[in-house]
C-alpha cells in the first residue's frame, strides 16, 4: 500500500531532461507554474551527450535575439547556444553543456538519476513511480525524447547491425570497407565521417533524400548534409545505392551479407552500421494516447492526449495533421501553448507567455508549422 500522506504531489511533472524536457520547463516557469518538478533518467542532456563524437547538429546556430529571432537552436527566449558556446553546429557535447547552463540559469527543478517506470491517471490525478519513490500531479508532460530508443527493425537480420545511435566515435570503427543502411541524416553523416578517415562506405538507402527537392529538412537532406556530401573525401570514398531496399542480413564465416530487394549481395568483414531511426519514447505510453495511422500519438489542439485529459507530449514525435516537429526549432513552437494550457487549468494568467509572441513561439494556432511558411 501507498502511504498517501508521504508522497509528493505537484501541479506538473515533466519526464525527461532533454532539450524539450528543459525547454517546456522554461516556458512552464514563465507561465507562472512553480509546483513542478523535470524527472531526467540519467543527467541533463544525457541522450546529446551520447552522440558519436563527431556528429554536430545539422540545423546552424546564430545569436540573432537582437533582431528578433531566436538561434534556431534555442530552446528558450533570450538563450541562444551560438552565443554561449561561440560554435556555429554544436556537437552533442557541447549542446548537453547548454542545456544545463540553461537549467542552472532558470533554476528549473531537475532530479536527475530519476527512472520513471509507470505514469498511471487515478480519477483526476497521475501517479507517477520511479526506481526511487512514488510522486503525483495534477499534470504530466512526457518530453523523454527518441535517441535512446533507436530503431532495430525493417528487414530481416536487422539485428545484425550497429545502430549508429551506438557510436561512441566512428575513428574507433575498424575495417577499411564498410556498409551503412539509411541514408538520412544519421546514414550520412556516418559515411561522412568514416571516408574522412579514409575508409570505402556502401551507402544504400531505399529512397534518394539527397535529391529531393522539398526544402523541409523533415524530408528532405539539410543543406548541411548535401554540402558535406561534396567534398573530395566523400566523392572518393563513399559509393551510394539510391532506391535500393535492404531485404536480408545474414552472419558468415566471413562476416556478413547483405542482400538487396533486387537479389544483389554484399559481402562485408565488419558489422553492417544501421541508420534507421528512432522509434521512440511515445511508445512506452501508448497506451495513455490514441494512435494515428502512422503511429505517432493523436493530438488536441494544445498537443494534449485525447484520451488522457492532462498529459501532454513535447518533443520530436509531436505531429499535427501532416506536420512534422523533428527539430528543435519546430517542436520548441509548442512549449508555450502545453504551457498556457496547464497554467489556464490552474487558474493563472500566464502573462509573461506574451512574450512567446515576439519571438515566434506561437500560442494560438499551427499557422507557423507549414512547409510553405519562412520560420519553417
Amino acid at each position: 500500500m501507498i502511504d498517501t500522506q508521504s508522497v509528493k504531489t505537484h501541479d506538473v511533472i515533466v519526464i525527461g531532461g532533454g532539450a524539450a524536457g528543459i525547454g517546456v520547463g522554461v516556458a512552464l516557469k514563465h507561465a507562472g507554474i512553480e509546483n513542478f518538478v523535470i524527472l531526467e533518467r540519467h543527467i541533463i542532456g544525457a541522450s546529446f551527450a551520447a552522440w558519436p563524437a563527431e556528429t554536430r547538429f545539422i540545423t546552424p546556430s546564430f545569436p540573432t535575439n537582437s533582431i528578433g529571432m531566436l538561434d534556431l537552436n534555442s530552446i528558450a527566449v533570450g538563450v541562444s547556444p551560438a552565443f554561449s558556446l561561440e560554435v556555429e553546429h554544436p556537437t552533442g557535447e557541447e549542446f548537453a553543456s547548454h542545456l544545463i547552463a540553461v537549467a542552472q540559469f532558470f533554476e528549473l527543478p531537475v532530479q536527475e538519476e530519476t527512472h520513471v517506470l509507470r505514469v498511471t491517471k487515478i480519477g483526476d490525478e497521475f501517479r507517477v513511480d520511479t526506481d526511487s519513490e512514488t510522486l503525483r500531479a495534477k499534470h504530466v508532460i512526457w518530453a523523454a525524447g527518441e535517441f535512446q530508443y533507436p530503431r532495430i527493425s525493417g528487414f530481416q537480420g536487422a539485428e545484425l547491425c550497429r545502430h549508429t545511435a551506438t557510436v561512441k566515435s566512428y575513428e574507433e570503427i575498424e575495417g577499411d570497407n564498410l556498409i551503412v543502411i539509411g541514408g538520412y541524416e544519421s546514414g550520412v553523416d556516418a559515411a561522412y565521417h568514416l571516408s574522412f578517415y579514409d575508409k570505402k562506405v556502401k551507402l544504400f538507402e531505399k529512397g534518394c533524400p539527397w535529391k529531393d527537392e522539398s526544402s523541409d529538412p523533415s524530408i528532405a537532406l539539410s543543406t548541411y548534409s548535401l554540402e558535406r556530401m561534396r567534398e573530395d573525401w566523400f566523392k572518393e570514398n563513399v559509393e551510394l545505392f539510391p532506391y535500393t531496399s535492404i531485404s536480408s542480413i545474414e552472419q558468415t564465416d566471413r562476416g556478413f551479407e547483405v542482400r538487396t530487394a533486387d537479389d544483389r549481395r554484399f559481402e562485408t568483414e565488419e558489422q553492417p552500421l544501421l541508420a534507421a531511426g528512432f522509434v521512440g519514447s511515445h511508445l512506452l505510453v501508448s497506451d495513455l494516447f490514441e494512435s494515428r495511422d502512422d503511429g505517432f500519438p493523436v493530438l488536441s489542439e494544445n498537443d494534449e492526449s485525447t484520451v488522457t485529459p492532462g498529459l501532454f507530449l513535447c518533443g520530436p514525435a509531436v505531429r499535427h495533421d501532416n506536420h512534422i516537429f523533428c527539430f528543435i526549432y519546430k517542436y520548441r513552437q509548442r512549449f508555450a501553448v502545453v504551457a498556457k494550457s496547464i497554467a489556464t487549468s490552474l487558474g493563472l494568467p500566464a502573462e509573461e507567455l506574451e512574450i512567446y509572441r515576439k519571438w515566434g513561439m506561437y500560442l494560438d494556432d499551427l499557422s507557423c508549422c507549414g512547409e510553405e511558411c519562412a520560420s519553417c
